[in-house]
């Protein structure tokens, strides 16, 4: 959850802050355990802003613990020049909040200040009304975990494990850019450490992967060509070959390039895919790492956006196909998919019971297993960064997963490449606009509705969002 920064603001005057001092204790007492109550962490100031040093000194102690959101509450007027102050010593999203009190203005002194910081250009957002109250807990809970997941970006480190697949442009980010909106480095590794450290994984390690997946999967389907025990265990060494590049070279969230190089002539990633984004593997619980196929950094981004709202995994797919007599999506990509959506079981038995690994198909030669299911049905929330002449916009729909009795299911999946992953969903877009508008070939979804934390994250990173179902 986030970490949230709470000063309170009153009268310059000292003799009219003498009369008010308890109330405006009382309203940030409120504010501050409306706050924890949904989880957060809060850091207040000790005691009321009433003069600009103070404003510059409060600031600046708060800003020390680097707060995700910081929030200047107003339950009565203050002088705008000291949010002004306490503005310039404060980094990251800011929040202006008032309660709504016939006896005190509050409201007067948050739409001063916020007048104040608008001429200065000092992006902020408003909120007001009694702080317990739901509706209002509930939008500042949402404008937190907001802040939170793109404050967590900073200071992060993105693996880049290959280079641009297939001459994707849009997989393809600025690094540059990367490290000036968002604060995200990112390094540079190439594929042939996956290969090259896959060889020193203890063969017991990879043995006990491979029979942890036999036991648990729904059906390990060899074939004795494209998928053998010797090819799984491959496909296990690699993902504990990414596992010790992740901690070696510190990396927060990465893309694998995959195509061509290692899926012509070692293994797919597959299996890597499929369990780093997982809450757990074959060694025990585990959080989620974010990953992205066909080293997709763009899409790696907002995955890692989403997850930082929700804390669940993220799905990451083609925009496959679209069954228009059904007015349905099929959203598939070779492995990509955590298993954890085949039935958002926090037990990982449940959710490998509903999950096939089928050899491969002729697009890989290499071989390997491909992690076939069905996501569960539910609320989803799917989204996608792309650029549009150079900047940034985020693209948003909301939409739900079905699922049909086994027959509708499978004659769905088999139209299209039956062995990979599948997610059938409904979206909220009209089909032509999503095809007439959408800036990408992957999409990226999230159980539930999330759309205003993502909005709100568009806000305070001065991105355009763009929502395909208004």
């Amino acid at each position: 959850m986030a970490t949230i920064g709470v000063l309170s603001f009153s009268d310059g005057r000292e003799f009219v802050h003498q009369g008010i001092a308890g109330f405006v204790a009382e309203a940030e007492s409120r504010l501050a355990a409306t706050c924890r109550a949904a989880g957060h962490q809060v850091v207040v100031g000790s005691g009321p802003i009433t003069s600009s040093e103070v404003a510059v000194a409060e600031a600046r102690r708060v800003a020390a613990e680097r707060p995700d959101l910081t929030v200047f509450n107003y339950p009565v007027w203050a002088f705008p020049h000291f949010s002004v102050h306490a503005a310039k010593a404060t980094s990251g999203p800011l929040l202006l909040f008032s309660n709504i009190d016939p006896t005190y203005p509050g409201m007067v002194g948050m739409l001063a200040a916020g007048g104040s910081l608008d001429q200065l250009g000092r992006h902020h957002e408003r909120l007001w009304g009694e702080a317990e109250a739901p509706s209002v807990a509930a939008k500042l809970d949402a404008l937190a975990r907001a802040a939170h997941a793109l404050r967590s970006l900073e200071g992060s480190t993105f693996g880049r494990i290959g280079g641009r697949s297939m001459g994707m442009y849009t997989a393809v980010g600025r690094t540059d850019e990367w490290m000036r909106r968002f604060g995200i480095d990112v390094e540079e590794v190439d594929q042939w450490e996956v290969v090259r450290r896959s060889e020193a994984v203890p063969a017991s390690r990879a043995t006990a992967g491979r029979e942890w997946l036999e036991s648990h999967a729904a059906g390990v389907h060899y074939d004795g060509e494209r998928l053998t025990p010797e090819i799984l265990e491959r496909q296990v060494r690699s993902y504990h070959a990414l596992q010790d590049i992740i901690a070696e070279w510190h990396i927060d969230f990465l893309g694998i390039k995959g195509q061509p190089e290692l899926t012509n002539n070692f293994a797919t990633a597959d299996i890597a895919e499929a369990f780093l984004n997982d809450p757990y593997d074959w060694e025990g619980d585990k959080a989620p790492r974010i990953c992205a196929t066909e080293d997709d950094m763009d899409g790696a981004l907002t995955m890692q956006l989403m997850h930082k709202v929700t804390g669940t995994p993220v799905l990451f797919a083609d925009v496959r196909h679209y069954f228009s007599d059904l007015g349905i999506w099929d959203l598939e990509n070779s492995g990509q998919h955590a298993t954890w959506f085949a039935a958002r079981s926090p037990d990982p038995a449940e959710n490998l019971k509903k999950v096939h690994l089928y050899p491969e198909e002729f697009y890989f030669p290499a071989g390997g297993a491909s992690v076939h299911h069905l996501a569960a049905p539910g609320e989803v929330t799917l989204a996608r960064l792309s650029r549009l002449d150079g900047s940034y916009r985020m693209q948003v729909t909301k939409g739900a997963f079905e699922s049909y009795d086994d027959g509708t299911n499978e004659k769905l999946m088999r139209q299209s490449t039956y062995v990979w992953p599948h997610a059938f969903c409904r979206m909220d877009a009209p089909a032509e606009v999503f095809l007439s508008r959408f800036g990408a070939n992957h999409v990226h979804a999230v159980p539930g509705d999330i759309t205003e934390e993502l909005a709100a994250v568009c806000r305070f990173a001065d991105i355009t969002f763009e929502r395909l179902d208004a």
